[in-house]
């Protein structure tokens, strides 16, 4: 099916760019101009200057129009990761519970989460939906849940997963206390403890924590850090090792950002099909990504119900409400009496407040502002890196989200880093945190998406600096 009118614009627009043809703070054509050598509507070319935006290509100017945007100075990206190819026990240490803990200490500038600051949320919409939530439905206070959550709110993430490309039943839809709870859930229902479990290589700490705790084994896949999993590579591994279940994040992956294209996505919902294992999908950061298409699931390419999607909106909307949800497949009847065991249900009045936020107007427009928001300070943060870390050092450019993966120079050792910036109340996640191996100890991820004011700029030089100074006392780690 051909792409939307506005989305062929935008592409030809952004090739121009990228290409040079469109100059850094060159004029772009203005709506009514653009609608005209297009042959479309206006609001036609305003879809796509505002996908461009998106995307961080051009920028509006006050009553002036829009213009290419500038892009901070370029360091190369890491390579795509070459993990070993059997699988391992995961045996974390305390690590990343204590550099979450450290994050949200007030004294400490933190890069070592990657949580939203409140500044990033209208906490005024916020309030005002609680409020009405207790005031319609105060009687739901002193009634004991039960069930697979609120049919409001149920029915509200099922539309919602419509602009994910997803037609989900609401009835199929479970919430649950987390998008973590969800994603363990899932591994509950289609693992048991010894099974392979094949993810992502980085991968999100949080993913580790749940294997290692079900007592399940981590094989890390060949992970490309624009493009994501690596689809050849897994298709290789469900060939040759007895994997129970995929677990991946195809957009805004944590901690590289990548976003898996949509092509890719087709594959990979083919391939778990053709193997009969489970995709859990975690939809988590969809809704941050740059480009429409890239927010798309791969649960959208499902047609045999092997895709059991994950979510929640404490990225976007409400990081306080604590609410997740799933959509199983065919493993949803089995996840259900899975999730009633373990924890029931959650607190209606919330997930009342969850419905009214995710059906009010104007969601779309606070998504963008969001998305600029970040935009602007992962350029702010990606230049101070290329500026201030050592010469060798490689940083992602992620179309969206507010991660960024750092590859020092493979000598230094990160952990040693974290505890040089720790002792000047600078908090950063070690690579270690990232792999059931040894091998991303030379990198860091740093999150930029939390409180964010001039002591931040100042800190990421001051980290760049400390790296300085422990290569040039450093000596090479073992192999």
């Amino acid at each position: 099916m051909d792409d939307p009118l506005y989305l062929q614009i935008a592409a030809r627009l952004a090739q121009s760019i990228r290409a040079g043809t469109l100059k850094r703070g060159e004029r772009m054509p203005s709506v009514r101009a653009l609608a005209a050598s297009e042959a479309v509507s206006p609001s036609t070319a305003v879809l796509a200057l505002r996908w461009l935006e998106d995307a961080r290509l051009i920028e509006a100017r006050p009553r002036s129009g829009y213009f290419v945007a500038a892009r901070p100075p370029q360091l190369p990206e890491p390579e795509t990761s070459r993990p070993e190819r059997r699988s391992r026990a995961v045996a974390l240490d305390r690590l990343g519970q204590q550099v979450m803990r450290l994050s949200m200490a007030p004294d400490i500038i933190s890069f070592g989460a990657a949580c939203p600051g409140p500044e990033l949320f209208d906490q005024e919409r916020v309030r005002r939906a609680m409020s009405r939530a207790v005031q319609k439905h105060r009687d739901l206070l002193c009634i004991y849940p039960t069930g697979p959550g609120m049919e409001e709110a149920r029915r509200a993430i099922a539309r919602h997963a419509l602009g994910l490309g997803c037609a989900l039943h609401a009835d199929e839809v479970v919430i649950t206390n987390s998008c973590m709870e969800a994603i363990s859930l899932c591994l509950k229902s289609v693992t048991k403890p010894g099974d392979i479990v094949a993810l992502e290589s980085p991968t999100y700490y949080g993913f580790l924590e749940i294997l290692q705790s079900l007592h399940l084994r981590a094989l890390e896949i060949p992970t490309h850090p624009r493009h994501g999993l690596s689809v050849d590579a897994l298709q290789l591994a469900l060939q040759t090792q007895p994997i129970k279940a995929v677990l991946a994040v195809p957009t805004l992956s944590n901690p590289l950002g990548a976003c898996m294209p949509p092509a890719e996505r087709r594959r990979l919902a083919q391939l778990i099909a053709s193997h009969d294992v489970a995709l859990i999908e975690d939809v988590l950061y969809n809704d941050l990504a740059e480009q429409e298409d890239r927010r798309r699931a791969v649960k959208a390419f499902d047609s045999t119900g092997h895709v059991m999607i994950c979510g929640s909106f404490s990225k976007t909307l409400a990081p306080g409400l604590r609410l997740g949800w799933v959509e199983a497949g065919r493993w949803g009847q089995v996840l259900r009496q899975t999730k009633e065991v373990q924890s029931g249900a959650q607190t209606a009045v919330l997930e009342m407040a969850l419905a009214d936020l995710l059906t009010q107007a104007g969601a779309g427009a606070a998504l963008r502002q969001v998305r600029a928001t970040i935009a602007a300070r992962v350029d702010e943060a990606r230049g101070l890196i290329a500026e201030s870390f050592p010469k060798g050092s490689k940083v992602t450019d992620p179309a969206g989200g507010y991660i960024l993966w750092v590859e020092l120079p493979p000598q230094l050792d990160s952990v040693a880093l974290y505890e040089a910036c720790l002792a000047e109340n600078i908090c950063i996640a070690p690579g270690l945190m990232f792999s059931a191996s040894p091998r991303f100890r030379h990198c860091v991820r740093l999150g930029v998406g939390g409180r964010w004011g001039p002591q931040h700029p100042r800190a990421l030089r001051r980290i760049g600096e400390l790296a300085t100074q422990l290569l040039l006392s450093s000596a090479p780690l073992a192999a």
